[in-house]
């Protein structure tokens, strides 16, 4: 299977067909049964909704999701790639439109705004979908780009996605480039307009320019500690405390290959991704600064392409978890056990719960402490 997000409008007519008499969580349907180890990210419904606003500060959402369930997974918004890194602007731009044509098709799904569109769709028993984008290759040198892309509802960018461009460096690129100085007006423009700056996937000189130039709050939509697991995803220590210091958010990821302890060989546990939790908490002090970052899929994760004529060698970020445990990109077995699905998330909140984070504690990680830096930074 090869579908990229660029082929959604040639699936819409069919990916947008569904039953659009859904209303609220509570709807019955027949749900394809849930097998914990299919290969076409399907989701079990919870039967009565949890009282926590849930925010996945990172996923993928694919032609094949079931679209009308999504309300019911236990998830308030979906910070959904909107489109794939590296594209130019009219690929990025029908992507984008694409999740206004799923709004529109769904009922039980929304455009995220503002920080109110969140709330009153947890009030309503609804899901949102907060539009990202993984890269900023499509403003090219552009800046008027951004504040267009912002009005159509984008609310979160990452400006380069684990490469090297013309913004900023990435971390799996062989140099750790910083901030470019046209980089610099991306940041000011961001900022101006209300753009929240995601510094997942950059180069850590990279992080630290962008989180110094930027006059408001940035966050890590889905990273893990350094200190825990040798990953060159991941943060460290130092990334971690100055984001904080800027009123940020370090979405913290149960994805396996950057959970996985330096060492280990096992599939790892949502044990040990509330680890990475425990350590951002204690050298912050608090969990005024942690979200959840899932990277989890809805619908079918595509095939890697690759180029016949040779790519370039960038840091391994999978090859320990490929051998150990699996090298199946669409398996759950990917993501950790006990936090593979988005129904487990009420698994991932008694464990929270058995560690001794208070009911507060959970709110803010789940989702609070995302809302009070989008309060502060959109506009």
């Amino acid at each position: 299977m090869k579908i990229k997000r660029r082929d959604f409008l040639k699936m819409a007519g069919s990916a947008a067909i569904g039953s659009t008499a859904l209303t609220g969580y509570s709807a019955e349907r027949i749900q394809e049964s849930f097998d914990p180890l299919n290969e076409k990210g399907i989701h079990p419904s919870l039967e009565k909704d949890h009282p926590f606003i849930f925010i996945d500060s990172c996923m993928q959402i694919w032609p094949d999701a079931q679209f009308q369930d999504a309300h019911r997974y236990g998830a308030t918004s979906y910070a959904v790639t909107a489109w794939d890194p590296h594209l130019d602007l009219d690929l990025a731009l029908e992507g984008l439109m694409f999740w206004h044509l799923i709004a529109r098709k769904y009922p039980d799904l929304s455009i995220v705004y503002t920080v109110e569109d969140i709330t009153k769709a947890k009030n309503d028993k609804k899901a949102t979908l907060l539009l990202v984008s993984q890269c900023g290759d499509f403003i090219g040198y552009k800046i008027h780009r951004i504040a267009v892309f912002y009005r159509l509802g984008l609310r979160m960018m990452i400006p380069a996605y684990s490469l090297s461009n013309r913004i900023c460096g990435g971390c799996l690129d062989r140099t750790d480039q910083g901030l470019t100085s046209f980089g610099k007006l991306v940041v000011a423009e961001c900022n101006r307009i209300g753009l929240l700056l995601d510094c997942s996937h950059l180069g850590k000189r990279s992080s630290f320019d962008i989180i110094g130039h930027s006059q408001d709050p940035v966050v890590f939509s889905h990273s893990c500690t350094k200190a825990l697991a040798e990953n060159p995803r991941n943060i460290t220590d130092e990334q971690i405390k100055a984001c904080a210091a800027k009123n940020g958010i370090i979405g913290l990821s149960p994805w396996g290959p950057m959970v996985m302890k330096t060492g280990q060989i096992k599939r790892p546990t949502v044990d040990d991704f509330i680890d990475h939790i425990d350590h951002a908490a204690q050298i912050l002090g608090s969990t005024d600064n942690i979200g959840v970052g899932t990277d989890m899929s809805l619908g079918t994760y595509p095939d890697h392409e690759y180029d016949p004529w040779g790519s370039p060698v960038y840091k391994d970020v999978t090859g320990t978890y490929d051998k150990y445990v699996t090298s199946n990109i669409r398996s759950p077995l990917r993501m950790v056990e006990g936090f593979s699905n988005y129904a487990e998330v009420l698994n991932f909140v008694e464990k929270l719960e058995k560690r001794g984070y208070s009911n507060s504690d959970v709110q803010k990680i789940l989702g609070l402490n995302y809302l009070r830096v989008f309060g502060q930074v959109w506009k």
